[in-house]
């Protein structure tokens, strides 16, 4: 049975504690694709649509993209190493010998964990990319802060944030999958703790690009 003190602690780690990258990274996609699409829209006057190109990208496509690739190296790969561990260690043999599903025990909290904190996560994502167009905007393209926000805010709709909520959770979702599946079927020495590690982290990327080609066409295709 699932304990609560786990599904916290895995809460925690998966959050709060994730925050960090997570800004650094979504900032630096925001700017890079603010300057980008600024130096195209600039050579046909166009500096004032710079902000839907920026919200559309970031919050329907690439925030869930880059935080489901960054939890795949910083949590997907932890997941697999510590339930690696476990199996190479023979506790989840023990776990089982005491009737205890290690799907409950271990795997539930995890997949919980990630559930929960997907959809926040998405959110602040989206919001520091959006925001972290605003200085090149300003400062390089010379349009008004205001207008940029006031823009933002104007391509900003509810398909757009279902869509990039529902991308998103489904590639965290994808990430907590690989890594508890690959350090529940890893090996029992060192070595098959860091083979583990390493195809979760692979695996979670390639299964991100299959499903975010995947959903993209299909929503796509039905005019979303």
């Amino acid at each position: 049975v699932m304990r609560g003190s786990d599904y916290v602690r895995q809460l925690d780690h998966c959050g709060p504690m994730s925050l960090p990258i997570v800004s650094l990274t979504c900032f630096l996609i925001g700017l890079m694709l603010a300057y980008m699409g600024g130096a195209q829209l600039q050579r046909i006057g166009a500096q004032s649509f710079i902000a839907d190109v920026v919200t559309v990208g970031v919050v329907r496509e690439l925030a869930g993209l880059m935080t489901g690739v960054i939890l795949a190296g910083r949590i997907g790969a932890a997941f697999a190493a510590q339930l690696a561990t476990m199996q190479s260690n023979e506790e989840i043999d023990a776990l089982r010998a005491l009737g205890i599903d290690p799907i409950d025990y271990l795997v539930l909290p995890r997949l919980l964990a990630m559930l929960t904190v997907a959809p926040l996560l998405i959110a602040y994502a989206a919001l520091v990319g959006v925001l972290a167009g605003l200085p090149p905007v300003v400062g390089i393209y010379g349009v008004p802060a205001w207008e940029y926000l006031h823009k933002c805010m104007s391509a900003l709709n509810w398909t757009h944030l279902w869509i990039g909520l529902f991308k998103g959770t489904m590639y965290i979702v994808l990430v907590a999958l690989a890594g508890c599946r690959e350090g529940l079927h890893a090996g029992r020495n060192a070595q098959a703790v860091g083979e583990a590690t390493t195809t979760a982290v692979v695996k979670a990327l390639l299964w991100i690009v299959v499903a975010a080609s995947a959903s993209t066409i299909l929503f796509q295709s039905l005019g979303l």
